[in-house]
């Protein structure tokens, strides 16, 4: 059974860029625009792994990282915070927060998917 990711990002580019990355190595994507999305997803989708962007409208990365630590269900589910705007500390405070991995952009199409793939497999 193929591992599920669920993208959640605001921008068009990016989302298509990454949905063809990751299903060209085997994952099925799904994505949405925003924290809010994200959520409402959870329950249809059932991720194994998130690749959550920071700063969106509606609900950014931060505040969806938050909920989902809280719901019951979701904790377990691995989360990988993206960052275009990437500062001193960034990474200790998202990881704090409960993402499993801190990425900056521009992504590094190479490494992501040996990244989740390790993420996915308990690394």
């Amino acid at each position: 059974m193929k591992k599920r990711i669920l993208i959640t990002e605001d921008n068009k580019a990016n989302q298509v860029l990454l949905e063809d990355l990751l299903t060209l190595h085997g994952f099925e994507v799904f994505t949405a625009a925003n924290g809010k999305e994200c959520l409402e997803s959870i329950d249809h989708v059932k991720p194994d792994l998130i690749l959550m962007d920071i700063q969106m409208p509606v609900m950014n990365g931060t505040a969806a990282i938050l909920a989902l630590k809280q719901l019951p269900g979701t904790q377990n589910i691995k989360i990988a915070a993206l960052t275009s705007y990437a500062m001193a500390g960034d990474k200790e405070k998202f990881l704090k927060l409960g993402a499993d991995v801190y990425l900056s952009k521009p992504i590094n199409t190479r490494e992501l998917p040996r990244i989740i793939k390790n993420l996915l497999q308990g690394g």
